[in-house]
């Protein structure tokens, strides 16, 4: 996402702070996603919890792809926003009887179940309405995706999933249960993963579990290995992620058996590239050891970087360095925002032209879990949204 001059011209124009949606380079993102997707026939889910701006996610939905929902909101706002019931799964290691009674009631794909009571309690609900309800065993396969230790999922530390030595008792349940329909296996190891080799990993344990169903009678209709994909926030021009890559692992080295069908659970990758924050420079303050510049967006509007300390590239669009005075160069900032915190910062020590009041700033590759993770602590007004088509 390159900002023109006509793009900063009608960010000048607009209160700050705000997203900015480059719809365009979302629908590049989407179109490389489905078409290396295509050639396997592997099965798209996006993963609501990313972005569930409905501008954002309706064109996820024309695509045709499928929706992942962590929460009863996540499974209600799909369907009001037209995905196909029959293409919403619903994960979450702590879903509530009242979400799983509606998501019954939406006759959904398939609920990602992710432990021995969450069996019994979807069989019961089902059994009072009188359905069938189709699920999938989360499995934890304590696979190291090699990421931020927040934001790792699959390790046997790790509260999600169903742990190895626990689907035999798993496997006793699913046949005893009149209400339960087991169609499949589901994954999901952490986000932000950047290595693909990780990938390689997974599918060996995917490949054992299946086996391990498999050879106690149950038809495994569904692979699902989750999602995870990550983006280049530290190159964020370098837009679209290896989906042609990420998707040949999984046709490598899964073993794929006839029927079977491969799903996954895209979010950051589809969408994470696609907006920046617009903020302005409230104040510049230069000290002795520290300069900082005090900018209208908080960790109100984006709090990855003060909830697990994630990076993102900043940059003053109203300035470069061939705009300041000569000699002046780059000067190191601390980018801080408003709010009375002290982890209310996107940045220490970031390289930037001679920084002044007014100025706009882009915090960049906020697509994912930014606007969707804004409060209105301090009495913040809710974000503001702009888009580029």
């Amino acid at each position: 996402m390159n900002f023109s001059d006509k793009d900063i011209a009608q960010f000048a124009e607009l209160e700050t702070p705000f997203y900015y949606y480059d719809l365009n380079l979302l629908q590049q993102t989407l179109d490389a996603c489905a078409e290396h997707a295509k050639p396997y026939n592997f099965h798209v889910h996006y993963a609501m919890k990313a972005n569930f701006n409905p501008r954002v996610v309706s064109k996820v939905k024309d695509m045709g792809f499928g929706a992942d929902a962590v929460s009863g909101g996540e499974v209600r706002q799909a369907i009001e926003l037209g995905f196909p019931a029959s293409q919403i799964v619903f994960a979450g290691v702590g879903k509530s009887d009242r979400e799983i009674n509606y998501a019954l009631d939406q006759d959904i794909f398939c609920f990602n179940v992710e432990s021995i009571q969450e069996l019994e309690v979807i069989n019961d609900l089902a059994g009072k309405k009188g359905k069938m309800a189709k699920v999938a065993i989360r499995i934890n396969p304590n696979v190291d995706a090699h990421t931020h230790q927040n934001i790792t999922t699959g390790l046997d530390e790790n509260k999600f999933g169903i742990n190895s030595w626990d689907l035999p008792d798993c496997a006793t349940v699913l046949k005893k249960s009149d209400h339960l329909e087991f169609i499949g296996i589901h994954f999901h190891i952490g986000s932000q993963i950047t290595n693909l080799d990780v990938y390689k990993n997974l599918c060996v344990r995917v490949n054992e579990f299946a086996t391990w169903f498999s050879e106690r009678g149950f038809t495994v209709k569904v692979l699902n290995v989750g999602g995870g994909l990550g983006i280049d926030y530290y190159n964020p021009d370098q837009q679209i992620p290896d989906f042609k890559n990420y998707f040949k692992i999984f046709n490598e080295f899964l073993e794929v058996g006839h029927g079977q069908e491969v799903h996954f659970e895209l979010g950051r990758a589809l969408v994470g590239q696609s907006a920046s924050v617009i903020s302005q420079v409230l104040y510049v303050k230069n000290g002795k050891k520290k300069n900082f510049i005090v900018l209208d967006v908080g960790m109100t509007e984006l709090m990855r970087p003060a909830l697990y300390q994630a990076y993102h590239k900043i940059e003053n669009i109203s300035r470069t360095v061939e705009h300041t005075d000569a000699g002046t160069g780059l000067v190191k900032y601390d980018v801080v925002g408003p709010i009375c915190e002290s982890t209310d910062c996107f940045g220490k020590e970031v390289e930037l032209p001679e920084t002044f009041r007014g100025d706009l700033i882009a915090i960049r590759s906020t697509g994912a879990y930014g606007e969707v993770m804004a409060s209105n602590y301090n009495l913040r007004e809710n974000v503001r949204t702009a888009f580029g088509e």
